[in-house]
């Protein structure tokens, strides 16, 4: 057998996506050339790895064991990789994070500073909504996980990074139809929701048991922007948190309608199993937030102080 390195990880690209086109997407090829690459990883196996049935691509039980076979060298791999830099005193290894869906407007501007001070380190970040977060760091699958609602069923560490706010929004027009939304108001117009297992979807269905408003009409959709779009578009109202709206904000594609009992509050919290041994790079990035979180939010968040 004479398969490279990039076939490996070309191979176990398409085993975790399930897709030639989405393994490309990822990793920044073309789909011919995965194909291809494939196709030559392929040729050195009398068995086969995948199969296509209809338009979906399927691993076999044999390619499943050539994947964790692939995974193991790969680790291997990279931990000469980060030995070597180790000894040269560059931090190194591998850093993982889960974040929910809304987090991805908050993440970035924690990570930025720290990933350009240390390019021996490489980033695997995960953005999902809360239950399948949740789900990574119990199962002891990342470092830390970014959440604004902390769950009751696991031991957690946290470190608190900044406010979350979450208010009533509406279209560009909505001003003119209610200077005070009462409950009346969103009992007449539709809502609009996010998915399952989505902390947002969570706090908005609490404020609206809370005060007895059942809505005319739900839509549910799949994420933030969506939800973002179908709210300028005026299909409806939502509760949604502050942290994604600043540019719609600021051209004035939606508006903040004043409404009793908002904005909800919660914090943005770095989290981790409690009792877990950190790698160096865990350690080294929890330091990095205690040290600089202020700085980051009085650079980066400032605007939010003035809703």
């Amino acid at each position: 057998m004479n398969f490279t390195l990039h076939q490996l990880q070309i191979f176990l690209k398409i085993t975790q996506t399930k897709s030639i086109t989405k393994a490309a997407e990822e990793l920044f090829l073309t789909q011919p050339a995965v194909s291809i690459q494939l196709k030559n990883f392929q040729d050195q196996f009398e068995i086969p790895l995948t199969e296509v049935i209809g338009r979906q691509l399927y691993v076999t039980d044999f390619g499943s064991e050539i994947a964790l076979a692939a995974q193991k060298i790969i680790d291997e791999v990279n931990a000469v990789n980060y030995k070597t830099l180790a000894y040269k005193g560059i931090l190194s290894g591998k850093l993982k994070l889960a974040v929910v869906s809304t987090g991805k407007y908050v993440i970035p501007y924690f990570l930025a500073e720290f990933m350009n001070r240390n390019s021996g380190i490489e980033l695997e970040m995960d953005v999902n909504n809360k239950t399948k977060v949740i789900k990574s760091i119990k199962n002891n699958e990342v470092d830390f996980a970014l959440v604004s609602i902390l769950p009751n069923d696991v031991a957690l560490e946290s470190e608190v990074l900044m406010e979350n706010k979450l208010f009533l929004v509406g279209h560009k027009n909505a001003k003119s139809q209610a200077s005070a939304v009462g409950t009346d108001f969103l009992s007449e117009f539709p809502l609009i929701f996010r998915e399952d297992g989505s902390a947002t979807k969570t706090s908005m269905e609490g404020y609206l048991k809370k005060y007895g408003v059942s809505p005319k009409m739900r839509l549910q959709l799949t994420s933030n922007e969506a939800v973002k779009q179908a709210v300028i578009a005026g299909l409806g109202y939502s509760v949604m948190p502050l942290i994604g709206l600043k540019n719609e904000l600021e051209k004035e594609d939606v508006v903040i309608l004043p409404a009793e009992g908002l904005p909800l509050t919660s914090n943005w919290r770095l989290v981790w199993l409690k009792g877990k041994a950190m790698s160096p790079v865990a350690v080294a990035y929890l330091q990095y937030i205690k040290d600089n979180k202020d700085k980051i939010k009085s650079e980066s968040f400032s605007w939010i102080e003035g809703y």
